[in-house]
């Protein structure tokens, strides 16, 4: 970029919130996992929506490519600018304010730039929940969360980020914004303009404000950790607790044992929840609206008829809620335990939730025999078909030589997923990461479809290019 442009942009945010210095911008350039490595001359940090205004418009006008980033903790490297593009980073940090609380509507307005957890914090302080629960809860925000549609681990109960959003502010590429903050649970009136950003990964335009749904704060809750003898057995326990749990059943992980051994190994404070061990672990949250009580009698009934069928061979239930939140911990920090044995080939999958145990099976038999030695690392969602179906480097084996194997891996699992009908990005989204295996797995039609309304709405192709889809 030209200094005169820089500098016209940074008129538009103050000096201050202009950052061009190389040491500030590193942490930016790159993204959780290592994968994507991005350059950038400016960073732009907006202090209302009438300066984000200002920069799309400016960057329309001057072909100026922007890349919105929230809290840098996506894994598909939409948030990471091309390398040598001269791409402009934009995050609005700064854009952190609760603009409203509305609790006969049970609804939050925020700016996009909230993180995750003061949202949960203030709905807590009054008597509500937002329950999207993610591990980066402490440094993503709302506008990330939106943009990628995020999942989490409470989507079985209360849906992802899609379905708890009911209305938007956006600004488009070319400077227009449209206020869409509307808290109306039943609006047919045309086109679903909020669920076209949603997911859209900045590509479309940038949120700056959303209306959040809130939840009534339950009375009740147990978490509970059991082991099982396979995957099978774990999706007849899932059965079975949707049987006895209803609605009340807010959280269904599953867990090779491996994971657990990795986690305990190289995560401080974190033990093993029972005494022996099984090959499959399964995570259950239950909450309920009445009282402790119902959740307890609940959880003792599962836990009970589950013994009894043979489905689980122990169980502990979190007898408070330090060890509750400690079976959870356990669950969220899998993935970065992980990073201490090596290269780690990951996918964000889903498929249907009765197709687990064939697709658990089938994609073991094909990653050994593609890598022998190979360890697998697979958790996940089970009540919502979600699973991250990590693969580790055998014992001794090179890093960099394993994870010169990641396209092809991604290919085998990536087409057992297709031969069950599931999806190759379930929560994480696609950025670079899986922008061409979508255009080359996806009915063409879907493609060209994208490419209308991504050219509709950014015909100068400003916004985040070359995520999900590739620049013609």
């Amino acid at each position: 970029m030209q200094p005169d442009l820089i500098q016209r942009f940074a008129d538009i945010v103050g000096t201050g919130n202009a950052v061009t210095d190389p040491a500030a911008l590193a942490p930016r350039l790159i993204e959780t996992r290592g994968l994507y490595h991005g350059s950038s001359p400016l960073l732009l940090r907006p202090g209302n929506v009438q300066e984000v205004s200002d920069i799309l418009k400016l960057a329309t006008e001057t072909g100026t490519a922007i890349v919105p980033q929230s809290g840098n903790t996506g894994h598909v490297g939409g948030q990471t600018p091309r390398e040598g593009k001269g791409d402009v980073l934009l995050t609005l940090e700064r854009m952190n304010r609760v603009r409203e609380i509305d609790l006969a509507a049970s609804t939050m307005t925020v700016d996009a730039g909230c993180v995750l957890d003061s949202v949960h914090r203030v709905a807590e302080e009054n008597g509500r929940i937002f329950p999207l629960s993610l591990g980066s809860q402490g440094s993503c925000q709302i506008g990330g969360n939106l943009s990628t549609n995020a999942g989490g681990t409470q989507v079985l109960a209360y849906g992802n980020a899609r379905q708890l959003c009911l209305g938007l502010e956006v600004v488009l590429p070319t400077g227009e914004i449209w206020d869409g903050l509307r808290k109306l649970k039943k609006d047919n009136t045309g086109y679903d303009l909020r669920d076209l950003f949603i997911g859209a990964e900045g590509t479309l335009g940038v949120i700056t404000a959303a209306v959040l749904k809130l939840f009534p704060k339950p009375r009740g809750h147990q978490v509970a950790f059991a082991g099982l003898e396979s995957s099978e057995k774990a999706l007849a326990f899932f059965k079975l607790a949707q049987e006895i749990c209803g609605n009340a059943l807010t959280g269904f992980e599953l867990m090779v044992r491996l994971g657990v051994e990795f986690t305990v190994k190289h995560v401080p404070g974190i033990r093993d929840p029972l005494a022996s061990a099984y090959p499959w672990y399964v995570l259950v949250d239950i909450s309920t609206i009445d009282a402790e009580e119902s959740a307890v009698s609940m959880m003792e009934a599962l836990l009970s008829r589950a013994l009894e069928e043979g489905l689980v061979q122990d169980a502990a239930i979190a007898t408070s809620s330090a060890q509750a939140r400690a079976f959870w911990h356990l669950r969220e920090s899998m993935s970065e335990a992980q990073k201490p044995e090596g290269g780690s080939i990951k996918h964000d999958v889903s498929v249907p939730v009765s197709d687990i145990p064939a697709f658990m099976a089938e994609a073991e038999k094909a990653v050994t025999a593609f890598i022998p030695g190979t360890r697998i690392c697979a958790f996940g969602h089970l009540g919502d078909g979600n699973i991250h179906y990590n693969i580790s480097q055998p014992v001794g084996a090179d890093k960099q030589q394993f994870l010169g194997q990641w396209g092809a891996m991604n290919q085998i699992v990536h087409g057992l997923v297709r031969k069950f009908n599931g999806s190759i990005s379930a929560e994480h989204g696609i950025g670079q990461l899986k922008r061409d295996e979508l255009a080359a797995t996806r009915p063409s039609i879907e493609i060209d479809l994208m490419r209308r309304i991504k050219h509709a709405f950014d015909p100068a192709d400003i916004m985040n290019p070359d995520k999900v889809l590739k620049r013609p």
